[in-house]
């Protein structure tokens, strides 16, 4: 079964997104902040993150950055989603290791569409 983590400070944004994936099928976890997000990814090893860069704790960003560098981690997928579109936090996202970057207001179905594409890429 797939898992996909969703870390976001913003509770109604983490429902969202969690009924949408759950309607398909997928398993989900979620974070309140990023140093949550970290020991969720750590403990449930999810195939996908999607990050917030501002939350309370480590950034979207700095978790995105760590689990790059954990070998056991760095084959989860990760989407930003968030609500910094200048260019400059696009290319932090990226150069953290992100694998897509979605900007809020964001479109849920878009948003699924993206992790389902992702997640599709990575599955052997």
């Amino acid at each position: 079964m797939t898992l996909v983590l969703i870390a976001d400070d913003d509770e109604d944004i983490r429902d969202l997104v969690a009924f949408k994936l759950e309607h398909l099928g997928v398993d989900v976890v979620t974070a309140v902040d990023g140093t949550d997000a970290l020991a969720r990814v750590r403990e449930h090893r999810p195939d996908l993150a999607v990050l917030d860069i501002s939350m309370p704790g480590l950034s979207g960003i700095d978790v995105c950055r760590i689990i790059r560098a954990e070998p056991e981690l760095s084959s989860t997928r990760v989407i930003m989603l968030t609500a910094r579109a200048q260019e400059n936090d696009v290319e932090a996202g990226f150069s953290a290791g992100a694998d897509d970057y979605v900007t809020k207001p964001f479109s849920p179905r878009e948003l699924v569409s993206r992790i389902q594409t992702l997640l599709t890429r990575t599955q052997p």
